[in-house]
């Protein structure tokens, strides 16, 4: 697989707090990568290093091939747009003059790509209206349109919808879907808001404590998400020695609740339990969400 950036056991520590503890993960190219873990679990120090705002106290990251410790990857990162925490913008400019000034700094030859960005991200009719009048979804999407100055294919992402309202969200996640699919944009995007990053996703990399705990992709991960039936019983342990009759896979959730990983034929179990004097309360398809998901990840990693 091509591969936008790999790092290595990349370690960052910050007095008594080691915020990196050797961390590799993989990005493939044309990905939309989820990078997944609770506020101070390491997201934003990563993006920190490859960005070159921040060394690693120990390994190293490679984008497009280059290694982080050969000069040539100040080339690797003019392929590189970010938006880190905040968007880097000018709130007395308008969102035209913000991108000249970026193209300034970038010393791009002209301005005539400027109207076309402000189009992509929904903010050509901003006319003289000044960035400090914009909406938090305006602004994100602004310091989106200056990270994509330079036309980067390689776009980084910190928490871009924290803090936007719901019509904000949908903004920003049909953008990021238009610059991935149309634009062919590898995106990668760190967030503690995992339903919205189920919409959007196709590889996620779980990092708690300064260390990934898994690295996954879309497909992979709805399959560990099996659907399954829940059921409440009056009797799970009744429940237990009729669904090892059945040969049916099942997990026992507490006294009364239990999921069963199988089709099944409801007349025939329902017969088969109150030949064991046990009875269906309530029955649902159920499917584990990717917040349950990372829940039981997170457990798991915090005892093993």
């Amino acid at each position: 697989m091509d591969y936008v950036l790999t790092t290595d056991a990349l370690t960052k520590q910050y007095k008594h707090f080691k915020a990196l503890s050797g961390v590799s993960m993989h990005v493939p190219k044309g990905a939309i990568y989820g990078f997944v873990g609770k506020n101070g679990a390491g997201k934003t120090t990563l993006i920190r290093l490859i960005c070159g705002l921040s060394n690693p106290d120990s390994g190293r990251y490679s984008l497009y091939g280059i290694d982080s410790r050969q000069k040539d990857i100040i080339k690797s990162r003019r392929r590189m747009g970010a938006v880190v925490e905040t968007p880097s913008i000018y709130l007395n400019m308008t969102a035209e003059d913000n991108l000249k000034e970026q193209y300034r700094i970038l010393r791009l030859p002209s301005f005539e790509e400027i109207p076309a960005l402000l189009e992509l991200v929904g903010l050509e009719n901003t006319g003289k209206k000044k960035v400090k009048n914009f909406s938090l979804g305006m602004r994100q999407r602004l310091g989106i349109a200056v990270a994509l100055a330079g036309d980067p294919d390689f776009l980084v992402l910190d928490e871009p919808v924290n803090g936007l309202d719901p019509q904000g969200i949908v903004e920003i996640r049909e953008l990021i879907l238009k610059l991935n699919r149309e634009h062919q944009i590898t995106v990668l995007i760190s967030s503690h808001i995992l339903d919205e990053l189920s919409r959007l996703a196709t590889h996620y990399g779980f990092i708690d404590s300064g260390q990934i705990v898994r690295e996954i992709s879309a497909k992979d991960l709805e399959n560990a998400c099996r659907k399954c039936i829940r059921l409440e019983v009056t009797d799970t342990k009744a429940l237990a020695r009729t669904m090892d009759h059945m040969k049916l896979e099942y997990n026992i959730l507490s006294n009364t609740q239990a999921d069963i990983y199988a089709k099944i034929n409801i007349t025939k179990l329902a017969l088969a339990l109150n030949d064991a004097h046990c009875e269906i309360l309530s029955l649902q398809e159920h499917d584990e969400s990717l917040e349950s998901y990372y829940i039981n990840l997170i457990g798991g990693a915090h005892h093993e």
